[in-house]
C-alpha cells in the first residue's frame, strides 16, 4: 500500500476481528510512558518503533530514547521534519517521512521483546491542518482512534508494517530490518499468524505468552485516565460555555451603549444576538402591554430565511405575547406544530392572521419570547426562530443569556429615551431663551417708541400754548395713533398669554363664513385709510354651508392673516381670499399674497412667538411677531389646523386653516337665511376689552 494508507487501517484489515477504540492524548502519553519505562526497566534487547507525529512532539521525549537506545540497538523513531530532524544513524535510527504522510496522523509505539510484546497504533480522528490552530492541536482534548494490546501477533503484524513504511524511506536500512524481523518476526509466524489473524473472529489465540493479556492494574489506569478526561472536557465546554455567554453578553452590551439612537441600539443587538446564538431568525421590536399590533422593524436573518420585515405583528389577539406579558418570563414553545396554545387557537376577527397561519407563513418550528423590561414595564419583545428542518429543544443556559441581554436592551432603551427628553428640554430652552430675547428687544423697541412719541406731543402741547390749530391737532392724531399701537400691543400679549394658559371661554355658534369674512376685510380696510393696501380679492361665495366656531376669534383669525398678508406685499401686489372643500367635515380658508414669501425651513417657524423674518431689530415692517402665533392657538382652540405654504422668497406665501363645518348643514350646499348669524363688531369688541 501506499504512504497515505493508514497503518491503523492495513492492521485493521489483518486482523478485522479487531474493534478500534476511542483515546484521549492523556491516555495516550501514559500508556506510552508505561511502555517505555517498561523497557527501561527491563534487561533484555527489544524492537522498539516510535512514530511522532511531527519533530516538535519527538523532541519532547528525545532524552527517554536516548536512554532507551542504551538498552538496546533496534530503536527506530519517526517523524515529520520541521527544524532539525532528519534521517540519522546516530545514536538510533531516524526516520524523516513527509509531512503528506498517513504518519503525521497517528501515534504508533510498538515494542516487541523475547517475553513480552505491547503496540499502541492510532490515528487522530480531528487533527488540525491549520497552522494557525497548531497550539489547540497540542491539547489534551484531542481524540485519537485504535488499537492498544499486549497481544504478540498483533504486535508482531504491527511491528511489520511499520518497518515496511521506514524500509520506504531508508532503503539502506534493509539488512538492518531484515535483522530485526529475523529476531523478533519469524517469517514463518508472518505468514501463518496473518492467516490465523485474517480467519479468526475471536481474540483467544494460541499464543501462550504470559503477558498475552494487559496488566488489569494498567487497564484500570487507563479506564481512570479516559473518565478522567470525558469529566475534564466536560468542564472545559462548561467553561467554554460560559466564556462565549460572557463574551457575548459584553459584546451586545458595549455596542448598545455606545449609541443613544434607540433604533440604532435594537439593530445592534439584533445582530449580535442572532450571530452569537446561530439561530434561524432574530427579532425585537417596541411594544407596550395594550399594543393591538406591532410592525417589525429589526431582524437578523440566517442563510436561507425568509425576511419578515415590515410585518404587521399581532399582539393584543395572540395567547403567546399576552402569556409573558402576564408571567413577566420568557416563554418557549419547542415545537410550534404541536404547542396546543396555537393548534386549538382561534381568533375573534376571522380576517386576522391566526398564530398558525403566522407560524406556517415565517416558517417558525420552535420559538422562544422574551420580554424587555425596566422595572416592571414592557418596553419590547426579543423573539427567537428556529425554522427546521426539526425542532429543537430550548436550553436553559441559553433563555437565561437572551434574558440577561434583553435586561441590557431594556436599560440602554431607557437611557436612550432620557437622552432624547434631555435633548427634546434643552430644545425648549434654547426657544425659551430666544423667546425671551426677542420679547425684551421687541417690547422695548415698540413700547419705547410710541412713548416717545406722545411724550413729545404732550411736551409740545403744554410747552407751546402759542401753537396753531392745525399744528395742534396733527400732535393730538399722532399721540392717538401710538397710544393705539400700544394698546395693540398690549392686547396682543394679553390675548396669547389667555389662550396659551387655557383660560378662554369659548363660544361656538353656526356662522356664515363669508359674513365673517367681509368683517374682517372692513377691519382691515379701516385700519389702513391711507390707500396702501395691495389689491384684495374676496373670491368666498355664499353657498357655503355654516361653519361651528367662536365668531369673535374666527374673525380674528382673519383679520391678523389680511394684516399680516398687506404688511408683507406692496400695493401693486394682490392679496386673496377663498376658500374650499377639501374635507368632508370641514372648509378649508386660504389667504395668499404675492408679496415677500417664505424660505421653505421657516414654513413652521413662522408661528412661533416673537418671530421676525429680518431680526428683532432690523425689520423694515413693524409689528410684535405674535400675530401668527395667536392665530395657531386660535386654531387650534376649535380643532383646526393651520399651516404655510411658499416657493421661497419673492414668490409669495399661502396660509391656510380649517375650520368645523355646522353639523346640521354637512351636505347643505346654501345656508339658510334664518340660520345665518350677524356679527356685531361693536359686542365683539366690548367682549375683548373686558377680557
Amino acid at each position: 500500500m501506499s504512504n497515505s494508507t493508514s497503518v491503523l487501517t492495513q492492521l485493521l484489515q489483518i486482523v478485522p476481528h479487531w474493534q478500534p477504540q476511542m483515546y484521549f492524548k492523556a491516555s495516550l502519553t501514559a500508556l506510552s510512558h508505561a511502555m517505555e519505562d517498561q523497557v527501561l526497566a527491563g534487561s533484555d534487547n527489544p524492537l522498539v518503533i516510535a512514530s511522532f507525529q511531527r519533530e516538535r512532539f519527538y523532541r519532547q521525549e528525545a532524552q527517554r530514547y536516548q536512554r532507551i537506545a542504551q538498552k538496546t540497538d533496534q530503536v527506530y523513531v519517526l517523524a515529520a521534519p520541521e527544524t532539525d530532524f532528519k534521517n540519522s544513524s546516530d545514536i538510533y535510527e531516524t526516520i524523516a517521512f513527509e509531512p503528506t504522510d498517513s504518519l503525521a496522523q497517528e501515534w504508533h509505539l510498538v515494542v516487541i521483546a523475547d517475553d513480552y510484546a505491547s503496540c499502541l497504533i492510532c490515528h487522530e480522528r480531528t487533527a488540525s491542518k491549520n497552522p494557525a490552530n497548531q497550539a489547540s492541536s497540542m491539547d489534551n482534548s484531542r481524540r485519537f482512534e485504535g488499537i492498544w494490546t499486549f497481544d504478540y501477533q498483533v504486535s508482531q503484524q504491527a511491528a511489520n508494517l511499520l518497518l515496511e513504511r521506514i524500509l520506504s524511506y531508508r532503503p539502506e536500512l534493509k539488512d538492518k530490518i531484515t535483522q530485526a524481523r529475523q529476531q523478533y518476526l519469524p517469517s514463518a509466524l508472518l505468514i501463518e499468524g496473518a492467516e490465523t489473524l485474517q480467519s479468526s473472529e475471536t481474540t483467544n489465540l494460541t499464543w501462550d505468552s504470559p503477558n498475552k493479556h494487559p496488566d488489569p492494574f494498567v487497564q484500570r489506569l487507563v479506564n481512570y485516565l479516559q473518565a478522567s478526561q470525558y469529566k475534564l472536557l466536560k468542564a472545559n465546554r462548561s467553561l467554554a460555555l460560559k466564556e462565549h455567554k460572557e463574551r457575548l453578553i459584553n459584546s451586545v452590551t458595549t455596542a448598545i451603549r455606545r449609541s443613544l439612537d434607540s433604533e440604532e441600539i435594537l439593530q445592534l443587538a439584533v445582530q449580535k444576538l442572532g450571530e452569537g446564538l446561530g439561530v434561524c431568525r432574530c427579532l425585537v421590536y417596541r411594544c407596550k402591554e395594550t399594543d393591538a399590533t406591532a410592525t417589525i422593524q429589526h431582524e437578523f436573518l440566517n442563510e436561507g430565511i425568509p425576511s419578515i420585515k415590515g410585518q404587521i405583528w399581532p399582539l393584543r389577539n395572540n395567547p403567546l405575547f399576552q402569556e409573558v406579558v402576564e408571567l413577566r418570563d420568557a416563554l418557549m414553545i419547542d415545537n410550534a406544530q404541536t404547542d396546543p396554545r396555537i393548534i386549538q387557537e382561534t381568533t375573534p376577527n376571522q380576517a386576522e392572521k391566526s398564530l398558525q397561519i403566522l407560524v406556517t407563513s415565517c416558517s417558525i418550528l420552535s420559538w422562544l419570547l422574551v420580554p424587555i423590561l425596566y422595572r416592571g414595564q414592557l418596553l419590547g419583545m426579543l423573539e427567537l426562530h428556529h425554522c427546521g428542518p426539526n425542532p429543537i429543544a430550548w436550553k436553559s443556559e441559553d433563555v437565561a443569556l437572551v434574558n440577561a441581554i434583553a435586561t441590557q436592551i431594556g436599560v440602554a432603551l431607557i437611557q436612550a429615551e432620557a437622552y432624547a427628553n434631555l435633548q427634546d428640554l434643552n430644545e425648549q430652552l434654547e426657544a425659551l431663551d430666544r423667546t425671551r430675547s426677542n420679547l425684551v428687544a421687541i417690547t422695548g423697541h415698540e413700547l419705547r417708541t410710541p412713548l416717545s412719541t406722545i411724550q413729545v406731543c404732550l411736551e409740545s402741547l403744554a410747552t407751546e400754548p402759542d401753537m396753531s390749530p392745525e399744528l395742534r391737532q396733527v400732535m393730538l392724531n399722532t399721540a392717538l395713533q401710538d397710544a393705539e399701537r400700544m394698546r395693540k400691543l398690549v392686547q396682543d400679549f394679553l390675548t396669547l398669554s389667555q389662550l396659551e394658559s387655557g383660560r378662554v371661554e369659548w363660544n361656538p355658534e353656526p356662522l356664515d363664513l363669508a359674513e365673517c369674512v367681509e368683517l374682517s376685510l372692513s377691519h382691515v380696510r379701516s385700519r389702513n385709510r391711507d390707500g396702501n393696501l395691495p389689491n384684495i380679492q374676496n373670491l368666498v361665495t355664499s353657498d357655503l354651508p355654516l361653519i361651528q366656531a367662536d365668531g369673535e376669534w374666527l374673525v380674528e383669525v382673519l383679520a391678523k392673516l389680511l394684516d399680516n398678508a398687506c404688511k408683507f406685499t406692496s400695493p401693486q401686489g394682490k392679496v386673496t381670499i377663498e376658500v374650499s372643500r377639501s374635507y368632508p367635515t370641514r372648509l378649508e380658508v386660504t389667504v395668499a399674497d404675492t408679496g415677500r414669501g417664505i424660505e421653505p425651513n421657516r414654513l413652521e417657524t413662522v408661528f412661533d412667538r416673537f418671530y421676525q423674518e429680518e431680526g428683532a431689530l432690523r425689520r423694515s415692517a413693524g409689528g410684535t411677531g405674535l400675530g401668527l402665533a395667536i392665530c395657531r392657538q386660535i386654531v387650534k382652540g376649535w380643532g383646526g389646523e393651520i399651516w404655510a405654504e411658499s416657493e421661497g422668497k419673492d414668490h409669495g406665501s399661502q396660509f391656510h386653516f380649517t375650520v368645523p363645518i355646522f353639523l346640521d348643514t354637512i351636505g347643505q350646499k346654501t345656508p339658510t337665511p334664518e340660520s345665518s348669524v350677524k356679527i356685531s363688531r361693536s359686542k365683539k369688541s366690548s367682549k375683548k376689552a373686558k377680557n
